[in-house]
């Protein structure tokens, strides 16, 4: 059930208030912009991981050109940076717990440099399988990473916001390269799709260097014992002082009950001890199985294939449709952004999921009347439209919120490997649906394809609609008694 109100989440703001001289009490404290400053510094670095996982949409047609790979080897290359993220995810929230959160995002800008420019240099398929693994690594880091800073940075009042910057990120790194993918369609083969990657290279060093530049994380110093440092930074992200020392107050709750248990090793016997617990984990592994099932990636991906397949013929016109699916992905993600901390969480995610199962419904129901049809204006349109509206329902909802819900709820101690996890399994199923496309409807067709997606969404929805709650406007570590993980 939907709560509305809860005073007591609301009592540090409305006890800050109360000190205001007469006149100012009812007027709610200004946002502070710093920490949106920290949060899309950190967030930029999943620009390099959307451009990396996308490129090979539009960059494969020039690739099977030049290097003359076949359709199985494109599946692969396209999928396996998904199922390769998986070892940068795992070891993203034990690197994050030790080194921090600002150089283990320093180090994810370092995999995104050398991964693409294997591939730009590649002459052989082994070699851009190679790059492709190193790039796919820093999938796995950003995943983690990006999503875990702008969740610990963020105050209360905005957290919606800064946590959805990362999706939103993602999401311009498609959408460039799409823009990347037409603008060096009109190149030589053996050039073009060498030009796509490179141009993912060089925004690296100028990331990584920026990130030095932004505070570590509150919650990982005071993890640390520097809590003097952890309360200089609360200071400089938190909308009032009063603010600020509650957040402080918080965090050292949560890490001295750690600090008498026995530690991670004790921590993760809570699994096994604790229904609460259980219940978190079983929630983000759930929304990130569902997030990637329902079939987005296969989009992002082979959104020219598909469209070939409706009866668009002409190259350019595939690659600029592409570019399209990019801006009104990206396009959504912003009324995501907007909504977050003012709808909530739970109205978005039902809306998106819904979203998605009627328009994959209508993308099925073309292929399934209209299968073979070619140059037939009025059945591309259907078939452009039907992608659009999906795209544009995953990403007002499901695509950002899925990352700021498990990020939310993950209790403090857990948080770090929690994410791991749950980006994990949110790579397996990408990896699984991006590295079975082809094959998949060749075996059941394309109508069959995303027939079995909607079914999926039509799961998540009900899913969403019976066991997640509300969380808008809880503190990060009120979420434990929400679902009693103390």
């Amino acid at each position: 059930m939907e709560e509305q109100h809860r005073p007591d989440a609301e009592a540090p703001l409305l006890a800050a208030a109360a000190t205001k001289p007469d006149g100012a009490a009812s007027s709610s404290p200004a946002r502070n912009k710093y920490p949106f400053f920290c949060a899309v510094l950190a967030s930029m670095t999943s620009v390099l991981m959307g451009y990396n996982v996308a490129v090979t949409s539009g960059a494969q047609i020039f690739m099977a050109e030049d290097l003359g790979l076949s359709d199985t080897q494109i599946e692969l290359l396209s999928g396996a940076i998904n199922i390769y993220s998986l070892v940068g995810a795992l070891f993203a929230g034990w690197t994050s717990d030790r080194l921090g959160r600002r150089l283990t995002i320093v180090l994810t800008n370092a995999f995104f440099l050398v991964g693409p420019l294997i591939m730009t240099l590649a002459s052989g398929y082994a070699a851009l399988m190679a790059g492709r693994f190193i790039a796919g690594i820093g999938v796995g880091y950003a995943l983690v990473i990006a999503p875990v800073y702008a969740a610990e940075i963020a105050p209360a009042s905005s957290r919606g916001l800064l946590s959805s910057l990362p999706e939103i990120f993602i999401n311009t790194g498609v959408l460039l390269s799409y823009v990347s993918n037409f603008a060096f369609s009109a190149l030589p083969a053996h050039l073009s799709w060498r030009l796509m990657f490179a141009a993912g290279v060089v925004p690296t060093v100028f990331l990584a260097a920026g990130v030095l530049t932004m505070p570590e994380s509150p919650r990982w110093l005071a993890m640390k014992g520097r809590t003097d440092e952890a309360k200089a930074v609360l200071d400089r992200t938190s909308d009032t002082p009063a603010e600020a020392d509650q957040r402080l107050l918080e965090i050292q709750e949560v890490v001295d009950t750690d600090s008498n248990g026995s530690g991670g090793g004790g921590a993760w016997k809570e699994v096994a001890t604790k229904a609460g617990v259980r219940r978190v984990l079983a929630t983000v592994l759930a929304l990130q199985f569902f997030q990637q099932a329902s079939g987005i990636d296969s989009v992002v991906l082979y959104g020219p294939r598909v469209l070939a397949m409706a009866g668009v013929t002409s190259n350019t016109l595939l690659l600029g449709l592409n570019v399209l699916f990019g801006v009104a992905k990206a396009g959504s993600i912003l009324i995501a952004m907007v909504l977050a901390d003012r709808v909530g969480r739970r109205p978005l995610l039902l809306v998106s999921t819904g979203g998605m199962t009627a328009s994959l419904l209508v993308l099925g129901s073309v292929f399934a009347v209209f299968a073979g049809a070619k140059d037939d204006a009025v059945v591309a349109a259907v078939a452009v439209a039907a992608v659009v509206a999906f795209v544009c329902t995953f990403s007002v909802g499901f695509g950002p919120l899925a990352w700021v819900y498990s990020s939310e709820i993950l209790p403090l101690r857990l948080r770090g490997q929690g994410a791991g996890l749950g980006t994990a399994m949110n790579r397996v199923m990408s990896g699984i649906v991006t590295m079975t496309f082809i094959s998949l409807y060749g075996a059941i067709t394309m109508a069959g394809t995303f027939y079995l997606y909607a079914a999926v969404a039509a799961a998540s929805f009900v899913f969403i609609y019976t066991c997640l709650p509300e969380t808008r406007g809880r503190n990060l570590e009120d979420m434990e008694q929400l679902f009693r993980t103390k």
